[in-house]
């Protein structure tokens, strides 16, 4: 899906929510799709007010549920009491398994088309409808391990 059609996607939800569309929403949009990383919401902060310095930190921190419900945004909790966020490029729903380095904090993410017919089969036999799932794996880094030093970390 192209960046034009996600964008499109993101002014239709926040209509269906009775949401305005503002330069500040759009601002955290572009910032959010720019990431080549996970990124924190501070860090979303940083990029949107490079965009349009008017993006105050509640618009970022009310606009991430909306982007995130939207499935624009994915939502990563690695345990450290930061949100990581990263962008869905897809613009839907795509079922993939978070590796976290807990060497470095960095998070991987990979496809795994198998977590939608194994949530459904475990839940099935259970009665039960999937509503979420998540997978994540923590990792040493084998470079940190051999070497003492991790190629990814800063």
């Amino acid at each position: 899906m192209s960046l034009t059609a996600i964008r499109e996607k993101f002014r239709k939800f926040l209509a269906q929510k009775s949401l305005r569309v503002t330069n500040q929403r759009l601002a955290i949009f572009d910032a959010a799709f720019a990431q080549k990383e996970h990124f924190t919401a501070e860090e979303l902060l940083d990029s949107a007010r490079a965009i349009d310095d008017s993006v105050s930190r509640a618009t970022v921190y009310r606009t991430l549920p909306i982007m995130t419900e939207s499935a624009l945004l994915r939502e990563v909790d690695i345990g450290t009491g930061e949100k990581y966020y990263y962008p869905n490029q897809s613009g839907g729903s795509t079922q993939v398994a978070q590796v976290v380095c807990v060497d470095c904090d960095k998070i991987f993410e990979i496809s795994a088309p198998f977590m939608e017919w194994y949530g459904s089969t475990v839940s099935s036999k259970l009665g039960l409808t999937p509503v979420s799932q998540r997978l994540q794996v923590s990792a040493h880094c084998d470079s940190w391990r051999l070497t003492g030093k991790c190629p990814r970390r800063s």
